[in-house]
This record gives structure tokens, sequence and C-alpha cells, in this order.
């Protein structure tokens, strides 16, 4: 026996070892699990050995005795100590939902909340494995109110002989479509194994068993047979960064992606994966809509989705979640559904940003943009948020940048959405006197230490000299709190910065180097893993000093602030360095208008407002070109009292 538990079962990365997941394993197994097709290996033993775990736990319980409760009560501890409170309780819950004291099953009133649309077994999923260990996988179970939004998309778009799912879950989208589609075909693809479970109860609990597979399959490698009919694909990707994807996978998105003539990245995360994947299962008259993280639609491995979506998998309509709306509680992340219809070439996408679910609605919704529009922007952002946006450069006659509001007059006289045309209105650039940000000044993230509390000091360190120890911004507060301008480093901490040769030190600091050096290897900071990538371990090499520091990452637009201190910068903070020299007047300007003009939405907008600048996104920023910046610094001087 497994210490303090039921043995751990492992499949796929994912570990069963709790007593709470063995009950939901047990649960799921007998509202008809096994009835829907696809039953693996993983699932048939995690079920035998839950079964085995249950029946004295269910045999006491129904015997209402003392020993009874406190052989329940022993069967819901956890066999790990991390989580172990939280899995007793849901342990116990689940024990208490399957037998009453009588004995009495109550998978009955659990078959009618299903049947009345509810997820019991999704949600005692999600008490039982926390979200930070859902996270990893990217577990997030979506909502009944954006799965319903993404049904009514669908009816309209298609009538299919087949829902996929690539991430099934809890199979919330299978039994929505199910229920839209009684003769629809209904298959699932889930890693997880116990999630898989559940998706199978679930089905089965509807009553669509005969008409539903499940497979514990990976949805990239998965072959879909052929079907007489449409399929819509449907559902909601696991959202994983690319640190976690593995590199032969990496590899078969690039790969991939090169056959299809689209570019694919090593950064690009699981959703992305999920898209290439579909556009390979789908076909001419298919359709689909997929709920993932939102920041596709501005990074560069975006690329990929935005050119599948003007190509291959034919986007129809791109519909943004206000970051403000938490749709996924779980998640730190602003989501986006994506709709499209595979072996169309589109015209136009509609896109558009809505302040909460309930204003969905049947994804309807949005104002169409030119596909040239968008293949000539790298940023879909701030085309959701204002499609009226004038990066596009162009002033049409009736509307703004691209899209005319009012709509197109019919032969009938109606009005209805319409899309601007011509050339001049798909061209890529700035307003007349604008540049890019890049072109006047590099920006640059500052620097990672390894290991704050080792290189960076509030006092002196160990004696060493001073030379070593340069004021840095540490923290972000410290540019949200100066203003306009940074003028001394009085109250800014040290970096340590020591130089790579240190055989040129005098005796006496060469000595008291070495003693701080051995005391930080031995606090771990040599171990680091960036101490592990530099040569030697212990130089930081703090950058020189930007004229302009910026904030990136706040629920609130950038910081810009003029470095008038001279204080160095670490990775909280980016730099802006110029190109070219510019007087200290015309960098005031620049940082005075990037003050006054940048927003939360020209940035990556994560769930619940949180706006991150990387240093390519900050350098696209559209500013006064320098003709017109020397220019205004110019007046400025002159109009300055003498």
């Amino acid at each position: 026996m497994w210490p303090g538990g039921p043995v751990p079962h492992r499949h796929n990365g994912f570990v069963t070892t709790s007593a709470a997941e063995s009950a939901l394993a047990d649960l799921a197994f007998r509202l008809g699990a096994a009835q829907v097709a696809g039953w693996s290996p993983a699932e048939r033993e995690l079920t035998s050995a839950a079964a085995a775990a249950a029946r004295p736990d269910r045999a006491a319980a129904a015997a209402g005795t003392r020993e009874g409760r406190a052989t329940a009560a022993d069967g819901a501890r956890a066999g790990a100590a991390e989580g172990a409170r939280a899995s007793r309780a849901a342990g116990a819950a689940l024990i208490a939902l399957s037998v009453n004291k009588a004995g009495a099953d109550v998978a009955g009133s659990l078959r009618d909340r299903i049947r009345a649309g509810e997820d019991p077994l999704g949600e005692a999923f999600c008490r039982i494995r926390k979200p930070q260990q859902r996270r990893r996988a990217g577990q997030t179970f979506t909502p009944a109110g954006v799965v319903d939004s993404m049904v009514r998309w669908a009816a309209r778009a298609v009538a299919p002989a087949r829902v996929v799912d690539p991430g099934t879950g809890s199979a919330r989208f299978l039994a929505a479509a199910g229920r839209r589609w009684p003769e629809a075909q209904l298959v699932g693809l889930e890693t997880d194994p116990l999630a898989a479970l559940i998706g199978r109860a679930t089905l089965a609990a509807a009553g669509m068993a005969d008409r539903a597979v499940i497979e514990v399959a990976d949805y990239r490698s998965a072959r879909l047979p052929p079907v007489t009919g449409p399929t819509l694909f449907l559902g909601n990707p696991p959202y994983v960064r690319h640190h976690q994807v593995t590199a032969p996978w990496k590899d078969w998105l690039r790969d991939t992606a090169a056959g299809l003539g689209v570019p694919g990245s090593a950064l690009a995360g699981l959703h992305a994966h999920f898209f290439l994947a579909t556009a390979l299962h789908a076909a001419p008259g298919d359709a689909g809509a997929l709920v993932t993280a939102a920041e596709w639609l501005d990074v560069n491995y975006g690329s990929l989705i935005r050119a599948l979506l003007l190509g291959p998998l034919g986007g129809e309509s791109v519909h943004l979640l206000d970051p403000a709306a938490a749709v996924f509680p779980d998640a730190a992340a602003t989501s986006v559904i994506t709709c499209f219809r595979p072996g169309s070439r589109p015209r136009a996408l509609r896109l558009r940003q809505v302040a909460r679910v309930s204003g969905l609605g049947d994804l309807s919704g949005g104002t169409p943009v030119l596909a040239t529009v968008l293949r000539a922007d790298s940023r879909w952002r701030p085309l959701a948020v204002d499609p009226s946006r004038a990066r596009l450069g162009v002033s049409p006659p009736r509307g703004r940048m691209g899209v005319d509001p009012s709509g197109p007059r019919t032969a009938a006289g109606t009005s209805g959405p319409r899309v601007a045309t011509g050339a001049s209105q798909a061209r890529r650039g700035c307003p007349e006197g604008m540049v890019e940000l890049g072109e006047l000044c590099r920006v640059h993230r500052g620097q990672v230490t390894g290991a704050n509390k080792i290189w960076i000091t509030a006092g002196p360190a160990a004696g060493l000299p001073d030379r070593f120890l340069l004021p840095a911004v540490t923290r972000a507060s410290e540019l949200f709190g100066a203003g306009d301008t940074l003028a001394t480093s009085a109250g800014l901490r040290r970096v340590i910065d020591l130089p790579a040769d240190l055989g040129v030190l005098p005796a006496g600091e060469r000595a008291r180097v070495d003693a701080f050096l051995a005391w930080a290897r031995q606090q771990g900071a040599a171990d680091s893993y960036v101490a592990r990538h530099r040569s030697p371990w212990w130089r930081v090499r703090m950058a020189e000093p930007a004229p302009i520091l910026a904030t990136y990452m706040a629920r609130r637009p950038p910081a810009f602030v003029r470095n008038l201190a001279a204080a160095r910068h670490v990775n909280i903070a980016h730099g802006l360095y110029p190109r070219e020299p510019l007087p200290p007047t015309a960098l005031d300007r620049l940082a005075a208008y990037l003050r006054g003009s940048v927003t939360t939405a020209e940035g990556r907008v994560y769930a619940g407002g949180l706006a991150k600048f990387e240093p390519g996104e900050m350098q696209r920023l559209p500013v006064p070109a320098p003709a017109l910046l020397l220019c205004r610094a110019a007046l400025t001087a002159r109009s300055a009292p003498m």
C-alpha cells in the first residue's frame, strides 16, 4: 500500500494519488463512463483501483457505524502531504455524495443534474485539483455562458455530422453540442485519464454514450476517421506556455507550419499547436470555434495563428473579452473566441472587444476589417478594441481607418456592415509626421541578476568598494513614484557589479571581494540558471544608464521617466537608448509624449487588466518623428525664461 493513501497512477504526466481523486474516478465509473467508446488501459487501471478502495468505505458508510465513519474519513486522506487537508475535505464530500446513511446510491440525482445542463463532476474535479495543479496542464474549465455562445454561433454556421473537442475535460462542449445536434457524433481527445473519465461519465449520464467516443490521446497526433458531412471543431485548448512544450513537439510545429507555408516559432504556446493541428484535421465545409488566451493577437509567435486564419483555417471572426472580465478565474490571461470556416479565403474578419460574457450573444457581432489590413498589421488587439485606429494610416472619406461605420447602402436603401476598400487602406505605417519608437531608440529590458537577494543590497555590502555598488531601479514602484523625472539616486538600492578579472584589484580589495564571493557561493549564487550561463558567474554586467526608463507590466499604462539620476535598471524596467544622439530637451519631449499617448490596449493585456509591453512591442509605439521632436524642443528652449 502506498504510504498514507492509494497507489499513485501515472499517465501522460498526470498522477492520481489522492483519495478524493480515487473517489471521483469510482463515481464516474458508476455513472456509466465505460459505456463511452475509447476506454483506455490507463482509465481501466484507475477505475479498478478506485473501486477496490471505495468498496469498504461505501459499505461502512452505509452501515452508519462509528467504524464506518472512521473508515470513510480514512479513505478521504490524501496520499501526499501537499494539499492533504483540501483532499480530505473533497474526498469526504464525494463519499457523502455517493452514499447516504441508508446506503442508497445517489447517482440518479447526479444524472438529473447533468441532463439539466450542469457539470457536477467538472466542479468536483476543480475542487479536488487546485488551480496551481491544473495550471501546469492548462486545465481551465469553460463557463457555461461561453460554451452557449460558441454553440449558438456554430448552429448558424454548420449542421455537423461530427463534433470534435480537442481538449475534452469534463465534456462541457460535447454535452452542449450533443443536446443541440441529437444525431451528431461526439469525439473527445484528452490526455488526462481522470478528466477523460469524468467526460465519459457526463456523456453517459446525458444519454449520449451510443454516439460518443473519448480517446486518451494527444490531439496533435490523433487520426480522425473520415465522416460523411461537416465536422465542427469546438473547445478550449489547454493554455500551456512554450516552456513546458517538449523539444520534439516544437520541432513538429516548425515542420508542420513550414509544410503549410505559414510561420512557426518554438515560442508558441500549446493553443497555437492546437490551431495548427486543426488546420491539418479540417476539410472544406467544416467549421470551428475555439476559446483561447488572447496573447496570440499581438506576439510574434501568434503570426502562426494569424496566418492560419487568413489562409487555410478561413477565419470568420475574433471576439476579445475585456481584460477586466475574469472569464477564467483560475487563469491570469485575457480570453478570445475565434470562429473559422476551413477552406474559405476570407476577404475580411469581424473583430470586436466585448465587456462581459453576457455580451457575446451568438458571436454575430464585430466590425469587418479587411484581410489586407490584417496581413499588414502584426498586432490585432488594437483593431479589435477600436477598428478605426490611426495605426492603419488611412483616412477613408466616410469613416476612419479602413472601416465605414455607417455601412453600405443596398439597392433597397438599407444599411449593413461594410469594409472600406482600396490599396491605400491596407498600407501599414504611422500617421504623417510619426515614426515607430524603435526607429529612434533601442528598447532593452534590464539585466537579470540571477539572485536578487545576493546581488541587490540596500546598504554597504561586506565592505565592497563603492564603485562596484551601482544605484539602480529595482522596483517598478520607484518609477511610478518618480513622476516625470528620476532626479536623484537617493533611496535606490545598489546592484553589486564586480569586474570579470579580479586579478587587477588591489590586494585589500581583492580580499574583501573574495570573502564576499565565498559567502555568495555558499548561498547558491553560483548555481542559479543565470549564473551557470554567464562567465564568470559573478559578473552581473549592468548596462549603461538609459536616458529614459519605462515600466512594462502593470494594471495601468507604462511610466516613462527621464533618468537624470543616471540610475541603472534591472529586469523590472525597460531602458530606452537613442540610436542617434538626441538633446536633453528632445528626450524630455519624447518621454512626455509617451506618457500622454500610450494606453494599456497597446500592450499585451491579461485577465484583470494586467498589461505587459515586451521590448519589441514598445518599439512599435508611434512617436513624433525626430525633426518634429527637435523642432518642439527648440521651441521649448526659446520659450523658457531667461
